[in-house]
């Protein structure tokens, strides 16, 4: 490549890098960038919600804010429990659609793997337009760098039921095999995921029934393993008001084969937004509006020189529900450019299993 031409594409890749951070900082205490932020000519999520399959699996780029969000519980031949984050944003610049270096699309992706007695964390941070980083719907594939989201059964009949995922850090690779046993799971109004009292919402579904076999590779060596995953796509131009400045999500897979989804989004004022979603083990699945479950920090741990909730009571009374969490590793804190606490969980109480908590804002 002409030395000039190659000075050039790397200032540019780095102004555009730059630029990502430069978007999340003035954000951080609401965990990624833009999400309290007026959505001023970007499309908004609309009343009724309607989705179109394939092509909804990937990107949508008039929004301003997306992702492609994996967690797995796994567990390895002597018993040990294991976690694994997969995760593409993308985050928009402009309203408007460009080709090559004019692409207003940015792209950062999350890996984490996460032991008994270690976390592991890695960061890649990519411009659209040019290959890089991105989705596509058909055959189904979302990736950076070398990180991939693949679909490997293309008769499926959609095209997330079976993938291959891959990742991998300094000190850390994993590969997975995915294939789901249930149905897409729609979040909210029919996949119209309201998030504040002022009304702000993101499009929202989920594959919450993976089976997963695959391999972790870490310092020790490689270990095989097997468990369960969870897939959430969403997307949004503004999903959060001014007045949110963080939220703790959960996915729980209970051992009677029914899950469930909920977040409690934190107000300045100390009040909560919360919703839940209750999936039946056949994938029958019922929303719940703010105020139906609660979430309770019970413990904190010191956690990147702060104080993080790290065991949680959570009740969902119209099901009977009342468990308290406990991390598998306390310290699993993702060290990437906008800083939050991602883990796998166990649940004892009245639905014992198996989950992962994410939360952001601790800062």
């Amino acid at each position: 490549m002409n030395a000039s031409i190659h000075a050039k594409t790397q200032a540019l890749c780095l102004a555009a890098l730059a630029a990502l951070v430069a978007l999340a900082s003035p954000l951080r205490a609401q965990g990624f960038a833009g999400l309290g932020t007026a959505a001023d000519g970007f499309a908004v999520p609309q009343r009724p919600a309607s989705f179109t399959f394939p092509q909804d699996h990937g990107p949508h780029p008039d929004y301003r804010i997306e992702w492609w969000y994996l967690t797995a519980t796994l567990t390895g031949p002597d018993g040990t429990d294991y976690g694994v984050q997969w995760t593409l944003f993308r985050s928009a610049l402009a309203p408007r659609t460009a080709q090559g270096w004019e692409a207003p699309q940015l792209w950062m992706g999350h890996a984490g793997l996460t032991t008994p007695r270690a976390h592991f964390s890695a960061e890649r941070l990519a411009r659209g337009g040019i290959g890089q980083a991105g989705a596509q719907p058909a055959p189904f594939s979302a990736w950076i760098d070398d990180w991939q989201m693949t679909a490997t059964d293309v008769q499926a009949a959609d095209a997330l039921d079976a993938l291959q995922v891959t990742a991998r850090g300094d000190d850390f690779a994993y590969a997975l095999d995915l294939v789901a046993n249930g149905p897409l799971v729609f979040h909210g109004e029919g996949g119209f995921s309201v998030k504040s009292a002022q009304g702000q919402a993101s499009y929202y579904y989920s594959q919450p029934f993976y089976s997963v076999t695959g391999t972790l590779s870490l310092p020790e060596g490689d270990i095989p393993v097997t468990g369960s995953a969870w897939l959430d796509r969403e997307w949004s131009s503004q999903p959060l008001s001014e007045q949110q400045q963080g939220w703790d999500w959960v996915s729980l897979q209970f051992d009677t084969g029914a899950r469930l989804m909920g977040f409690t989004l934190r107000q300045t004022d100390g009040s909560a937004y919360t919703a839940a979603t209750w999936i039946d083990p056949d994938g029958t699945s019922q929303s719940y509006p703010d105020g139906a479950l609660t979430m309770t920090p019970l413990a904190t741990s010191e956690v990147a020189g702060r104080q993080v909730p790290t065991e949680w009571r959570i009740a969902l009374p119209d099901r009977g529900l009342d468990v308290t969490t406990t991390a598998l590793n306390p310290q699993s804190w993702m060290d990437v450019s906008v800083s939050y606490w991602e883990g796998p969980i166990r649940m004892q109480g009245t639905h014992p299993g198996r989950g992962y908590l994410e939360m952001t804002g601790y800062e």
